[in-house]
Order: structure tokens, then sequence, then C-alpha cells
């Protein structure tokens, strides 16, 4: 069965974020949302969220779930915010506890965190199934990428998170925290061996000059012509991948996003002048 799927496209972090309906109900889950962030004035706004919220009403569509397929390094999630206004729940990869003790640790947020109700409401492990209207959400682990990362399958339609991305772009990095190229590449060969015909939806694309974004690929496309993945066995491509990762830079977002991003998309807790605060640990990264 084929499940509505909606993309939104958020330029100035190359994200996508989805809207899936169940045809023949009104359930809906979105899947991956940003919140609009200004690194520079440390501004949030919800424009981008209020969008997808509004395509819901529009379409008198009940949001179930708020589905994260990792905690994002690139983008701060609009989860909370979304949840909020909508009683959805929060899902996530069982994985998240690992990223949560690391980052946890660097930002001295151990003693918040354990005073905090849970984040997630739901912490998804391999093989977990969950009705969805008519359908079914399946989640399979796809680590490598980081441990939390999760792969939602929904009747024909899997969204992939940051494992691979359009051909001509690749594969996402490895240098993360508990991240590994070879895991990386065993998530990739489960992704592309799910039953066809599968629609594959990105967390991110990032077109070469001259195209536009795309949402969508498929698994034929991606064993023929994935600039990371073509003609490579696993070995080739622990060594591309780790080759790759020792020139990228750091995300521009990392520190933000992952104090916001391991909270469930929410802020910190708000100190005695009324204002909530994003660390930035000197001489840690």
């Amino acid at each position: 069965m084929s499940p509505t799927v909606t993309p939104f496209f958020h330029s100035a972090t190359h994200s996508y974020a989805y809207v899936v309906a169940d045809p023949s109900s009104a359930a809906a889950a979105i899947v991956d949302p940003v919140l609009d962030f200004e690194p520079a004035s440390a501004r949030t706004a919800t424009l981008f969220a209020d969008a997808m919220l509004a395509h819901l009403r529009d379409r008198k569509l009940e949001l179930r779930w708020v589905l994260e397929t990792h905690a994002h390094a690139d983008h701060l999630s609009a989860a909370g915010y979304v949840c909020a206004q909508t009683g959805a729940a929060l899902g996530i990869g069982a994985g998240i506890a690992a990223v949560q003790a690391h980052f946890a640790n660097l930002f001295g947020l151990e003693a918040q965190l354990a005073h905090e109700p849970d984040a997630f409401d739901a912490r998804f492990g391999d093989g977990e199934r969950i009705a969805f209207g008519a359908l079914e959400l399946q989640i399979v682990a796809t680590p490598g990428h980081t441990p939390d990362g999760v792969t939602y399958v929904i009747g024909d339609a899997a969204f992939v998170g940051d494992t691979v991305f359009q051909p001509d772009v690749g594969t996402a990095r490895c240098d993360f925290p508990g991240a590994d190229a070879a895991t990386l590449y065993r998530s990739i060969e489960r992704i592309l061996a799910l039953p066809e015909p599968m629609r594959l939806f990105h967390c991110h694309d990032y077109p070469p000059r001259g195209r536009e974004p795309r949402a969508q690929s498929d698994a034929a496309g991606q064993r023929a012509r994935n600039i990371h993945l073509a003609g490579r066995d696993e070995a080739a491509f622990v060594e591309l991948r780790t080759a790759r990762d020792r020139t990228l830079p750091v995300p521009a977002l990392l520190l933000p996003a992952m104090q916001w991003n391991l909270r469930g998309g929410r802020a910190p807790a708000r100190e005695a002048n009324g204002i909530a605060y994003l660390k930035l640990p000197l001489d840690a990264i």
C-alpha cells in the first residue's frame, strides 16, 4: 500500500521534512521537522513547521507521530514545537541513549537530563511494527552515520534519514561519536534490499550546480549511480568514506543542534533571569 508523502524543503539547511498520510484514513506522521534558527542572533522561529501544520489542517489530517530518523547535527528540530501544538507522540531510535550520554557529558547536562521527563515518547528497536491507520509503520535500524539512525518504512515509502543521499551526492559522513563506516555500508545494504517497489525519501539534498533539490530516489538508481557505492564493496567504501571524512569541517550548527535535539527538539531550561542558554564548550571538539 502507498502512503501519500508531501515533502517540505528547508533551504537554509538543505533539509527535507515530510508529511506522511494514510490515504484511507486521517492518520498522519511528520518525519524530521526543522526549526528555523538564526545562528548570529540565536533567534528561533517556526515558519517552516507552521507550513507543515497548515498542510495538516487543510487536509483535515490527524497527526499521530513525529518521527526523528536520528538526532540531527546540522539543524535544530521542531519536534518539540509540533508535539506541543498537536499532542502527537515523538519517536526516535533506541540508540539515542548513546548519543545523549556522549553529548550530555560534553555540555555538562547530566543533572538536567536526569531530572527532566524523557524527551521522547518512544525509543524504537529494530523490527518494531506500529499500526498507522490502515498501514503499518516498520522500524529498520540503520546506524553508521550516528548510533541512533533508523529508517521508517510505511507501505512503499522508506524514510532513510542521512544514511544515503541522491546518487550524485553519495552517502553520509561517519566521523561523529559512535559512527562507523562499515556499519553504515551494512545499513545502506539493508535499505537497498527492502521489497520493491520502494520509494526512498532523504533527509537532505545538496544538489550540484544546475540541479534542483530532489527528495526521492530508488534502490536501482542508488546501486547503479551512487558515487560512493556503485562498483564498491564494503572495504572500498570504508576506505573512501574514511578518507573523505578526514577532509570535512565540523557542521556549522553541531553545538546548538545537539543541545536542542537530544531534548527532543526543546530548549534548555530557562535560568533565573528567564533566558535559556546554549553552551559553547571551548577547545573540546
